[in-house]
């Protein structure tokens, strides 16, 4: 009889820490449905037993912390037309972020490789987050036609002036150390120190963080920080255009080259939910992105063809609909939120 094959989550008791480790080494710990349920099983298992201080989080095989969603088996779910399915996905995903926020513990994060989408939804609703200087943050959704969810509606806004909408529209990719200034991250940890601050965690206090934590350097988009806010503050795709046209620089003109790339609807899509998520509760977010998932991933097609061209056929060509930010419709922007 053949070995039955090892859980995708690891979850154990060590000292007065509950340990979990995503563990699909082989997909960069990218979450699928077994996945989200192994982490909510740790949470109901562990918030209320008094004799576990805090959990400890952590991404299998050196390379990721997670990656993100299983947006490629959500885009065939999508093509098999099965919307309860879809729903199952993200209603159970959101309910492990909500789970989270309010774990009552510390939550601490130990981000060492890439860490993406979903993997930020796992990470950054508890405290301490942990980034070492090969940890990579990002939120890519635009690329696939998506939009920044896992409670991020809600985090985004919140970072300094207008780097949660440059982030959320570009998927700026961010080293450790830039994710503490941007606001993603609260620890920068040399890699070299990780096993010692792991070591340190069982006996239960998370401020035990702040004796391995190093000042991190200053972000590589430190330069760009007023042409964020002056472009990225914009209310309207194309008012944001035409900021980054106006500052001439060469940054602006490399910032409207990956916009120009994302699909027009989900960059539309996406600067409105993070406009609303401003005002909103956690709880609101949440309950947005999922109304959220039903039209753009069940009704529009640009995420089917979006998760086609960047991760099935890897041919960087999608075919938008509609082919550009000038075309987009806002009632049709409207609709999508309305369900």
């Amino acid at each position: 009889m053949s070995e039955s094959p090892e859980p995708t989550v690891l979850a154990r008791r060590d000292g007065a820490a509950g340990m979990l480790l995503m563990n699909r080494p082989r997909t960069l710990n990218a979450l699928d449905l077994d996945m989200i349920r192994g982490i909510q099983a740790a949470i109901d298992a562990w918030k209320d037993d008094a004799a576990v201080r805090l959990v400890v989080l952590e991404g299998a095989g050196g390379r990721a912390f997670c990656a993100g969603g299983d947006v490629r088996r959500i885009r065939q779910l999508a093509i098999e037309g099965d919307a309860a399915a879809i729903e199952s996905f993200f209603a159970e995903e959101y309910a492990v972020n909500r789970g989270i926020a309010g774990f009552g513990k510390p939550w601490v994060s130990l981000i060492d490789g890439v860490c993406m989408g979903g993997g930020i939804g796992v990470s950054v609703h508890g405290k301490p987050i942990v980034v070492t200087e090969a940890a990579l943050l990002a939120m890519p959704e635009t690329a696939i036609a998506l939009f920044p969810d896992v409670g991020t509606s809600y985090v985004l806004p919140r970072l300094p002036g207008a780097l949660g909408t440059w982030l959320a529209l570009t998927g700026a990719r961010l080293r450790g150390a830039e994710a503490v200034q941007a606001g993603l991250a609260t620890h920068y940890v040399p890699q070299a120190r990780l096993p010692e601050l792991r070591a340190a965690l069982p006996a239960g206090d998370a401020a035990v963080v702040d004796r391995f934590a190093e000042a991190p350097p200053e972000p590589s988009f430190a330069p760009h920080r007023a042409a964020i806010d002056r472009c990225f503050g914009r209310d309207s795709m194309q008012a944001i255009l035409a900021a980054l046209e106006a500052e001439g620089s060469d940054w602006a003109r490399e910032q409207t080259a990956i916009l120009r790339r994302m699909s027009p609807t989900s960059l539309c899509v996406s600067l409105e939910l993070i406009r609303r998520g401003a005002g909103a509760t956690l709880e609101e977010c949440l309950q947005m992105e999922l109304a959220l998932t039903r039209s753009v991933v069940n009704r529009h097609p640009d995420f089917r063809e979006g998760v086609r061209s960047v991760l099935v056929d890897k041919d960087g060509k999608p075919a938008w609909t509609p082919a550009t930010i000038e075309q987009v419709d806002p009632a049709a922007i409207r609709d999508l939120f309305a369900g």
